[in-house]
């Protein structure tokens, strides 16, 4: 029987399932080493296996005798030799413990196996007090395969054995030789497999005569373990673990050696760094965007009895007739893929048959788009659940409300009912129970739930703020620009910033606030909607405070953008420029009659910016170096800011700009000019907003300080780093037990008021499951964009304790659990990467990222890319 390969196979449901035990790997292990766990472990499975005894007898011919025997096997292409059928064991009881000698051998099957392998683990370390097996524990020195071909002879009831030098390679080759040699005692094989059965049937029914029955010749791999110096039975208590790695190693099975597994795959068994080196530690293939599945399978896969499960014959509980169900296809397509990654020397698994079966079942997962691994996560263990639950014709039954008895006994009430519907292994290992109560706000009616759930989602307690820098304009001009900062909710609405800003401002009662954005020095949009999100305002946008009076007549406003001349020097000729500059000016226009009090309502509002006397005087006698260059400079290119710009070019560049400051009626760009404003004359407003283009004289600008009313901060500077927001699982958890009202959307019918009620909730966790899925809400969706919280959260890994968080203690000896998986995800919305990062035994941990699987330092996993984590609860000593 060969290996499982590299990659999945895609047979049928139902041949899957009725072909299954031919697609078993074979083992050929100590009789010793496999008595002992299975008399520890498997006293009822043993019975209702068939142990047949085969004796080893030298065939005629075969080779040469003597004390050159072994030489001569080495030297000749073939060892030669029958094996004898005697029949059932069981039935006439041999298999005594009399009869085990160090020349007895068993052949079974890799479930059989990698169940032994699980109670000598947990033997050998038990004084340690170590709970969990993990088969990535293995040597791969320990294990190799030695290929034999077979013929049935049907007159003698024997297997012809024959082992070629040319199917196996030097070491493996010379291994066999020692090992089926017949020189000393006698050589006795006990199949536990089935496997030899399998060939004798169908030899007899593929046979039509005797001739080509010997001729016939069949191909079966054994994987040979426990024969190295490495491994000893269970007596001699007293080899060390550096014993074992050294002799791993010289008996010939390194890094360097690779062997032919079955047909024609070559794998290694012990691999660079990256590769698989032993059980369980395979990578997946990414199909493209596929990191998100990979990551979930390689949890799953690393989950303890999920492991067990699957790896044994978990194909007598599927449920083919469960109309919630997938027909079987998806615990078919997880349990190929699960033992694929957990075959000995497997390579990088391509997962395209369960990939195929997802997409089928779950549309919204075929295709190559990146998804998110929780999702699916929480799909697979659904589905799961449904193939292989064991209610065939589920029950109906009626929720009840507590109704003033003891909690105790309607959560009991409740998890009957469940289980009578839904009784799976994921039931058994994954799902716990809550208590859910909603009190209405109205009548003060109390409703008490018990629900189950497979996974917890934890919201991330961030303070989630949002730090604004932002320029407030004084209401008359009579102080300067102040710079404030301000904290809001990230994910608020524009009225958490108008309230932050009116306590920032300590804005008086006759005041009130406009908030606008300035781009290109005008303003691009004012922000009025109370309702808007916050969102909308990105970290590069500038942002303006204008405080005004407030007014009952709801008077117009009137927005001021400035404009200076400037020359730009084009192929050695003068150009003259209007060039916008500064921030606006707003104000209320009341008493406005003319274009005098215009003027002097934005001379007032200019008034702060004015310099001292001595300052202005210092600055005409030594001008700035930047004013010279202007003046001399030829320079053509202009940044990206100025290109977008409201310049106006003059008509005539020879022509000089009055020595005055003038005004002129404009649009909201301040882009085109409607008409000159006149001191004499009355203006026209038709609008509830007029915006006005001041034009300065050189001389006249010189005056004020254009610097400081120029000055603009982002809302949050480009480059500035946060401090990233840190605390604990438990403070998640506490947050997700702390009661709350429902929304707006999530209404609750009052059964005492006969109408929706928004009520309070309050879930406690009332039953907890072996396995613990705890899923950390890092991303947020809104009507105008995702999130993604970056926020560290510290988890425990050794020694989760929940013993305060549960309501009921049902006599349950531990609430402690230990992490052994993550799922991270690093990058934000829409893209990023998933990886795993899984336990596997003592302080091993070690990452799966796709096909690369390297060994990590448990210091190490701890980021603020952990997505999902996977808790085992931790058994007490006894």
């Amino acid at each position: 029987m060969s290996m499982a390969s590299s990659s999945e196979g895609s047979p049928d449901s139902a041949q899957r399932i009725d072909s299954f035990n031919g697609q078993q790997s074979v083992y050929f292990v100590p009789f010793r080493w496999w008595k002992d766990a299975q008399e520890s472990t498997m006293p009822c499975e043993s019975v209702e296996k068939r142990e047949i005894l085969y004796t080893a007898a030298t065939t005629t011919g075969s080779s040469y005798g003597g004390p050159m025997k072994l030489i001569n096997n080495i030297f000749n292409s073939d060892i030669l030799f029958d094996l004898k059928r005697e029949g059932d064991a069981l039935q006439s009881g041999e298999a005594g413990e009399a009869s085990v000698s160090g020349r007895d051998f068993a052949l079974v099957s890799s479930d059989m196996w990698l169940q032994a392998l699980k109670w000598h683990h947990n033997d050998k370390i038990s004084e340690k007090g170590v709970k969990s097996f993990s088969a990535g524990g293995v040597d791969r020195g320990d294990v190799y395969p030695v290929q034999l071909r077979l013929s049935v002879l049907q007159e003698t009831n024997s297997l012809a054995v024959k082992i070629c030098k040319k199917d196996n390679s030097v070491e493996c080759f010379r291994r066999a030789c020692k090992i089926f040699s017949l020189d000393s005692e006698q050589l006795r094989i006990w199949d536990i497999s089935g496997q030899t059965t399998l060939f004798f049937e169908s030899d007899l029914n593929n046979s039509k005569d005797c001739q080509q029955q010997r001729d016939q010749e069949m191909l079966l791999e054994l994987q040979i373990y426990g024969l190295s110096d490495s491994i000893k039975l269970k007596e001699p208590k007293k080899e060390d673990g550096s014993t074992q790695q050294t002799n791993g190693v010289t008996n010939g099975i390194n890094g360097g050696t690779s062997f032919r597994f079955g047909r024609s795959h070559s794998l290694s068994f012990l691999g660079k760094a990256g590769e698989a080196g032993t059980l369980g530690l395979t990578g997946l293939q990414n199909l493209g965007n596929t990191c998100f599945m990979n990551s979930s399978l390689q949890c799953l896969a690393h989950t303890p009895k999920l492991v067990d499960f699957f790896l044994g014959e978990y194909i007598r509980e599927i449920n083919l007739d469960n109309p919630l169900g997938m027909k079987g296809e998806i615990a078919l397509a997880f349990g190929d893929l699960l033992r694929s990654l957990w075959a000995p020397g497997a390579s990088t698994v391509a997962p395209r048959t369960f990939k195929a079966k997802l997409g089928r079942f779950a549309p919204q997962f075929s295709g190559f788009n990146q998804h998110d691994s929780q999702e699916l996560l929480a799909f697979l263990l659904d589905g799961l659940h449904e193939d292989l639950n064991r209610v065939k014709n589920k029950p109906y039954v009626e929720a009840k409300d507590g109704d003033g008895r003891p909690d105790e006994e309607v959560a009991d009430e409740y998890w009957r009912n469940h289980v009578a519907r839904n009784d799976s292994i994921i039931v058994d290992v994954c799902q716990g129970q809550y208590k859910s109560t909603l009190v209405c706000p109205i009548c003060k009616k109390v409703s008490v739930m018990f629900d189950p759930f497979m996974y917890l989602s934890l919201p991330l307690p961030c303070t989630s703020m949002r730090t604004m820098d932002l320029t407030v304009m004084s209401a008359d001009g009579g102080s300067l620009p102040v710079s404030v900062t301000v904290n809001v909710p990230k994910f608020g609405k524009f009225e958490d910033l108008l309230k932050a800003l009116v306590t920032a401002c300590s804005l008086p009662e006759d005041e009130t606030l406009m908030v606008a954005e300035v781009y290109n020095n005008r303003i691009l949009r004012v922000l009025e909607d109370p309702t808007d999100s916050l969102s909308l305002i990105r970290d590069g946008d500038k942002l303006v405070v204008y405080r005004l009076k407030k007014d009952a007549n709801d008077s117009p406003l009137i927005v001021f953008m400035h404009q200076k001349l400037e020359e730009q020097f084009i192929c050695g000729k003068s150009s003259p420029t209007w060039k916008a500059f500064g921030i606006p000016l707003v104000s209320r226009l009341c008493d406005v009659e003319n274009g005098s009090d215009i003027e002097n309502m934005y001379l007032k509002l200019l008034s702060s910016f004015k310099m001292p006397t001595e300052v202005i005087t210092e600055n005409l006698e030594n001008p700035t170096e930047e004013e010279a260059t202007d003046k001399t400079g030829t320079d053509t290119t202009t940044s990206s800011e100025d290109k977008n710009s409201t310049d106006v070019k003059e008509t005539k560049p020879e022509s000089l700009p009055d020595p005055v400051l003038r005004l002129y009626l404009t649009d909201e760009r301040g882009g085109s000019i409607e008409s000159e404003i006149l001191k004499e004359k009355p203006v026209n407003i038709k609008s509830k907003r007029l915006n006005v283009l001041a034009r300065w004289p050189v001389k006249e600008l010189d005056v004020y300080d254009t610097c400081l009313l120029s000055s603009l901060p982002e809302v949050s500077k480009f480059g500035t780093k946060r401090p990233q927001e840190t605390f604990s699982l438990y403070k998640c958890l506490e947050a997700f037990l702390t009661e709350e009202p429902l929304g707006p959307d999530d209404m609750w019918y009052c059964p005492g008021c006969k109408e929706h009620r928004q009520a309070i909730k309050k879930l406690d966790l009332w039953r907890l499951p072996e396995i613990l899925v705890i899923h950390l809400k890092r991303f947020s969706y809104s009507r105008f964009m995702k999130n993604k919280l970056e926020a560290f959260v510290d988890f425990p890994i050794d020694g989760l304790d929940l013993s305060s968080y549960i309501s009921y203690k049902n006599g349950q000896t531990t609430y402690r659990y230990m992490l052994y998986a993550i799922s991270n995800h690093y990058g934000g919305m829409g893209g990023g990467h998933y990886t795993a990062y899984v336990h596997h035994g003592g302080d091993r941990w070690y990452d799966f990222d796709d096909s690369h699987v390297n060994q990590i330092s448990q210091e190490k996993i701890k980021t603020s890319a952990a997505y999902v984590l996977f808790y085992k609860r931790l058994v007490e000593e006894g």
